[in-house]
C-alpha cells in the first residue's frame, strides 16, 4: 500500500506543474495589458509603467515564468495591488471561515445523504424512495444563492431562529458559531445531499442484487445487518468518489454562499479581488482552488486503497 500511495503522490506532481503554468498564462497571455486594466483608463503612462514593473511584466516571459514557479514553491504569490499585503497572507487570514463552513456542510451532507440514499434503495418504490428522487430534482434545480435567500427569509427573518449574516469562530464560542453556521452550511449541503443520496441509492441497489447478499439473506441475516454491514460497505467506492467531488465543489461553492451570508472567507476575498481588479490576488486564489482540487483527488485515491483492498492488486 505505501508504494501505491507514493505512486499517486508522484503522479500528482506533473498535474501541479501544469496548473502552475496555466495560472501563470492566465495573467500574461490574455488579451490586453493587465497593468493598463489595473491602472484604469485615465492613468498616466508613468503609472502604467510603475505597475508593470511592480508586477514584473517588463521582464522576458521565460524569466517571469521561472520567478513565478520559484515563488510558488516558496509560498510567495506576490503582493496585493490594493492592500500591498502578500497574497499568501491574505489567503491564510481567510482560511478558517471557509474551511469551517465547508467542513460543517460536508458533515451535514454525509450524515443526511448516505443513510437517506441507502434507505431509498432498500425501500425501492416506496415513499422514501420517491422523496429522494424528488429531492434530487429539486436540489439540482434551485441555485445555491436562491436557497440561501429563502432560508434567510424564512428561518432568520420570519422565524428569527438563526442569524442571517456574520461569522463566529467555533474555537472561541462554539454554541454561537453553530447558530451562525447552520444556514450557510444547510445552503451548501442541499445540492450535495441530492447528489450523494442519489448516487448512494444507485450504488446500494446494484449491490443488493449481488449473490453474497442473497446468501446472507438465505442464512437468516437481519435486514439491518444486510443493509448496513454488507450492502453499504461494498457500495463505498462510488459514494467516496462523489463525496470527494462534493468536497472540492463545496470549497469553490463557498464563493456564492459567503457573499449571501457575509462570511469573511476565501469566497468573499475572491469577489472583492475581482471587483477591484486585484490581479495578483485573483491569480493566487485560482492557484489555491486548483491545488485544493488536486489534493482532494489525491486523498480520494488513497481512501480507495483503504476502503477496497482489491485496488492494491
Amino acid at each position: 500500500m505505501p508504494i501505491l500511495i507514493l505512486r499517486r503522490i508522484l503522479a500528482a506532481v506533473p498535474v501541479v506543474l501544469i496548473v502552475i503554468t496555466i495560472v501563470f498564462a492566465l495573467l500574461r497571455l490574455t488579451p490586453g495589458d493587465p497593468a493598463t486594466v489595473i491602472a484604469g483608463d485615465m492613468a498616466s503612462p508613468e503609472t502604467v509603467s510603475h505597475i508593470r514593473t511592480e508586477l514584473g511584466l517588463d521582464r522576458p516571459l521565460y524569466v517571469q515564468y521561472g520567478a513565478w514557479v520559484a515563488d510558488v514553491v516558496r509560498g510567495r504569490l506576490g503582493n496585493s495591488i490594493q492592500s500591498k499585503k502578500p497574497v499568501a497572507d491574505l489567503i491564510a487570514a481567510r482560511l478558517e471561515p471557509t474551511f469551517v463552513l465547508a467542513f460543517a456542510a460536508i458533515t451535514l451532507t454525509v450524515l443526511i445523504a448516505v443513510p437517506l440514499g441507502a434507505l431509498a434503495a432498500w425501500y425501492r418504490g416506496r415513499w422514501i424512495d420517491k422523496f429522494v428522487l424528488a429531492l434530487s430534482i429539486g436540489g439540482f434545480s434551485i441555485p445555491a444563492y436562491v436557497t440561501g435567500y429563502i432560508l434567510v427569509l424564512t428561518l432568520a427573518i420570519w422565524a428569527d431562529l438563526f442569524p442571517s449574516q456574520g461569522y463566529v469562530s467555533p474555537f472561541q464560542q462554539p454554541i454561537l458559531a453553530l447558530r451562525h453556521l447552520f444556514l450557510p452550511a444547510l445552503t451548501l449541503s442541499l445540492v450535495f445531499v441530492a447528489l450523494i443520496a442519489r448516487v448512494t441509492r444507485s450504488s446500494v441497489l446494484e449491490i443488493l442484487n449481488e449473490d453474497f447478499v442473497r446468501t446472507a439473506r438465505a442464512k437468516g441475516a437481519s435486514d439491518r445487518r444486510i443493509l448496513w454491514r454488507h450492502a453499504l460497505p461494498n457500495a463505498a467506492i462510488p459514494i467516496v468518489t462523489v463525496i470527494g467531488v462534493g468536497i472540492a465543489m463545496l470549497i469553490s461553492g463557498v464563493v456564492v454562499t459567503e457573499s449571501v451570508f457575509n462570511i469573511p472567507g476565501i469566497g468573499l476575498l475572491t469577489i472583492d479581488a475581482i471587483l477591484t481588479r486585484d490581479y495578483p490576488v485573483v491569480q493566487g486564489l485560482i492557484l489555491f482552488f486548483a491545488l485544493i482540487f488536486i489534493l482532494i483527488n489525491l486523498l480520494i485515491d488513497i481512501v480507495y486503497v483503504i476502503v477496497d483492498p482489491r485496488i492494491r492488486y
